[in-house]
C-alpha cells in the first residue's frame, strides 16, 4: 500500500495555549485506533522551532546555524506516516484530523499537508495492474 507524509502546520505561539482536554482525548483514540489498525505507522510532535538546528549547502559550503533560519508564520508542529490504499483515504484521514480540532479547539488554525512518499503511488499501481493480470 503507498505510505503518505502528514504534515501538519501551525502557528508557534499555540504552544502558548492548553490543549483542550476533549482534544487530547478524542485525538487519543483516534491516533490509538489506527496504530492498531495499522494505518498509522508513527506520529509524533516536534519541539519549538527555537531548538531547531539547519544545516545548509550553499556555494559547495556547509554551514550549521542553530535556531530557525528564517522567520516563518506557520511551523510544522507535527507529523503522521500512514499506510493506507489511496490518495483519496489519506486526505479522508488528514480531513478527520483536522476535524477533531475543529470540534474540540475552535480557536484552532492550521493546516494538514498531506505528500506521497515518492515511489509510493507507482509501487502500489504496478501492484494494482499484476494483480489484476494475474486475476483475467
Amino acid at each position: 500500500m503507498p505510505r503518505y507524509m502528514m504534515f501538519i502546520r501551525h502557528r508557534e505561539d499555540y504552544r502558548n495555549y492548553p490543549i483542550p482536554r476533549a482534544l487530547n482525548d478524542e485525538m487519543g483514540e483516534f491516533v490509538t485506533a489506527n496504530l492498531k489498525s495499522g494505518v498509522l505507522i508513527d506520529t509524533g510532535g516536534f519541539q519549538p522551532a527555537s531548538r531547531t538546528t539547519t544545516v545548509r549547502l550553499a556555494d559547495r559550503k556547509l554551514t550549521v546555524t542553530d535556531g530557525p533560519f528564517t522567520e516563518a508564520k506557520e511551523v510544522i508542529g507535527g507529523y503522521a506516516l500512514v499506510d493506507v490504499p489511496s490518495r483519496v483515504e489519506a486526505i479522508e484521514l488528514a480531513t478527520r484530523f483536522m476535524d477533531i480540532h475543529r470540534r474540540n479547539w475552535p480557536e484552532f488554525e492550521g493546516a494538514c499537508e498531506v505528500r506521497p512518499l515518492d515511489g509510493e503511488e507507482s509501487a502500489a499501481s504496478a501492484s494494482a495492474a499484476a494483480a489484476d493480470r494475474a486475476s483475467t
